[in-house]
């Protein structure tokens, strides 16, 4: 019997874990070039919490460094956790109240965060030490 979609379990592990550390890398990148640090910043502080150019600075670096990590398959665990911690955060600060839908139905809701934690699941729970592992 074929595989769905024509690639082994592993196959598509690997396709899982490089396509999720970009998804998060490419979104720390377009807030550096596209200047929304200061933004992000001032929605946060609006929000009540304190330091937040250091705390987006320090999110925007965990999406970065954690990316790099968890896609060469360094701490994988643990960066997963870190991501899966950030974005139920994220969830509680920004997406509930706007809803489930993010995106025909909704704007900015919890779906694509909610989708990224489950698939941090599946990486977290993986035995693969390294990405660049024959599949």
């Amino acid at each position: 019997m074929k595989n769905f979609p024509f690639l082994s379990l592993s196959q598509s592990l690997t396709l899982l874990r490089i396509c999720v550390p970009i998804f998060f890398m490419a979104h720390a990148i377009v807030r550096i070039s596209n200047g929304t640090i200061d933004q992000f910043a001032g929605f946060l502080s609006n929000k009540g919490f304190p330091y937040t150019i250091a705390m987006v600075w320090g999110i925007t670096a965990f999406e970065i460094v954690g990316g790099l990590a968890l896609l060469f398959g360094y701490f994988t665990k643990w960066v997963s956790l870190g991501f899966i911690l950030m974005l139920i955060f994220g969830i509680l600060v920004i997406h509930a109240e706007l809803g489930w839908f993010v995106g025909e139905h909704g704007t900015g809701g919890m779906e694509y965060s909610v989708a990224l934690i489950l698939a941090l699941i599946v990486i977290g729970a993986s035995e693969e030490k390294m990405i660049l592992k024959q599949a």
